[in-house]
């Protein structure tokens, strides 16, 4: 199994928070899909024959894209790899894109799953985001794609906003659980040096919500999802039974995958490329080149990997697998860590599966981390 990731680099306007690569310029976007199907035909041996099972549009707002680039991009994919029957193909979308016109388009080309960017369903808190939407069409969305026929949706949430207390995030949580989506993404907001908010923090202009806040809020979304049937199969992912993202999950499970566009990462198992930043370098490299660097990835490299994602997932690190597949035994290099990890209810040990416990999962980046290997081990 493998995955194909198409990044979209524009956006009608900049969020405050977000850092991804983006122009609000869309002169250049005809172009810019021309270059990213001569990337795939480039690319076209980079995944070795592995069958694609999902394909994912993210951006930047690949809701932007008119009907027939998507169509040509999804084309030239069939052309040059081998795709599965019923792949998964996900469109990010923002809400005011989200025409019944539109969705009709959508369906048309085959996108069959949907992610929304709602963040919030508070008309002032969107506002303060620079999103584009308000709360109206942040609802009116969901009904429209259901209307047009699409059964797995999946809306994004933020929490731990500035200004945004406990009540405020119950309130956009029912309001989610109501529209009764089939996934909900939900990341705690990070401030980036380079962006609105970023400035703002720098400059006084805005203060960072509390971390015992975050926390709280954190522990509400588990909770509140839980008691409405969703599973945490990721620490910021949620579902009901059967709709997992399959294109997202690969990630996590360290299977292969291609990224087409600026800015896109590809994985192949023993290295990882990173294309240029930049629309117009990456326009320019095209078709001669494709302008990019690569990390080739160490034995550390590959062992921390792999605790790092799996110790995201309900399914926890395998610890006999990684014994097996890179010589890395986790029980007898942190024997008391592991077991203070259990005394503190951080992380369970059942059947050589290492999982974070609820609590745990508050603190899974420094726990991986504690676990990681040295790179002189390799």
């Amino acid at each position: 199994m493998a995955g194909i990731y198409i990044h979209i680099p524009f956006c009608k306007q900049a969020c405050h928070y977000c850092d991804f690569h983006f122009s609000t310029n869309q002169l250049i976007l005809p172009q810019l899909c021309e270059a990213i199907r001569t990337e795939l035909s480039l690319q076209k041996g980079y995944l070795k024959g592995e069958t694609i099972k999902t394909i994912y549009f993210g951006g930047g707002t690949p809701s932007l894209l008119p009907q027939k680039e998507l169509e040509v991009i999804l084309n030239a994919i069939s052309k040059h790899f081998n795709v599965d029957e019923s792949p998964e193909i996900t469109l990010e979308a923002n809400p005011d894109d989200l025409t019944s016109q539109k969705l009709k388009e959508l369906i048309q080309v085959g996108i069959n799953r949907l992610s929304i960017g709602i963040q919030s369903f508070d008309t002032g808190v969107l506002k303060f985001l620079n999103r584009a939407h308000d709360a109206e069409s942040a609802l009116n969305c969901v009904k429209l794609s259901r209307d047009a026929g699409f059964d797995n949706l999946s809306i994004d949430l933020i929490y731990a906003i500035p200004g945004q207390d406990n009540s405020a995030w119950r309130k956009n949580l029912e309001q989610a659980i109501r529209l009764s989506p089939e996934h909900i993404s939900s990341y705690s907001l990070s401030i980036e040096k380079k962006t609105t908010f970023g400035h703002w923090l720098r400059s006084g202009k805005l203060k960072a919500t509390d971390e015992e806040i975050a926390a709280q809020q954190f522990e509400m979304l588990m909770e509140e999802l839980e008691l409405a049937g969703y599973e945490q199969y990721e620490i910021s992912n949620f579902s009901k039974p059967g709709f997992h993202s399959r294109h997202n999950s690969s990630y996590w499970q360290q299977q292969y995958y291609l990224g087409v566009g600026p800015s896109a990462h590809s994985f192949n198992g023993n290295s990882r490329q990173f294309n240029v930043l930049n629309n117009h370098i990456y326009l320019k490299s095209i078709p001669d080149k494709i302008p990019f660097e690569i990390e080739i990835l160490t034995a550390a490299n590959k062992i921390n990997e792999y605790i790092f994602t799996t110790l995201r997932t309900s399914q926890g690190c395998d610890l006999i697998k990684l014994k097996q597949d890179h010589g890395y035994d986790i029980l007898v290099k942190y024997p008391v860590y592991l077991k203070s990890l259990m005394d503190s209810k951080l992380a369970s040990v059942e059947n050589n599966i290492l999982k974070l416990t609820r609590s745990g999962k508050l603190l899974a980046d420094k726990i991986a981390s504690d676990l990681f290997a040295e790179e002189i081990e390799n």
